[in-house]
C-alpha cells in the first residue's frame, strides 16, 4: 500500500493491481474513503466535511499526477510522491 501523500492527518495512498475505475484511499484517524480519479467523489467509506473539502481540492490540483501514479502502479509497480496542502 504505496503512501502517494500527507497532508494535516490524512494519508493518501493506492493499491497496486486495483480495481477500476482510478481511484486513491484516505485514510483520516478511523476515517476511510476511497475517491474516484476522475469525477472526485467519494465511491466508499466517509471522511468529516472539512477533510473531505481539503482531500477534493488537493486531488484537483493533482489529478493528472494521481492518475499517472494509478497507471504506473497497475503497470509497473512504481509510484510517485506528490506534494501535500500546505
Amino acid at each position: 500500500m504505496p503512501e502517494i501523500c500527507r497532508f494535516f492527518e490524512i494519508v493518501i495512498y493506492m493499491y497496486f493491481n486495483e480495481h477500476n475505475p482510478p481511484h486513491f484511499h484516505i485514510k483520516y484517524h478511523d476515517f476511510r474513503a476511497q475517491m474516484a480519479i476522475a469525477t472526485l467523489e467519494i465511491m466508499e467509506g466517509e471522511l468529516p466535511p472539512k477533510q473531505l473539502r481539503l482531500v477534493t481540492d488537493w486531488a484537483r490540483l493533482h489529478q493528472t499526477e494521481l492518475l499517472k501514479n494509478w497507471n504506473s502502479l497497475q503497470e509497473t509497480g512504481t509510484f510517485g510522491k506528490i506534494t501535500p496542502l500546505t
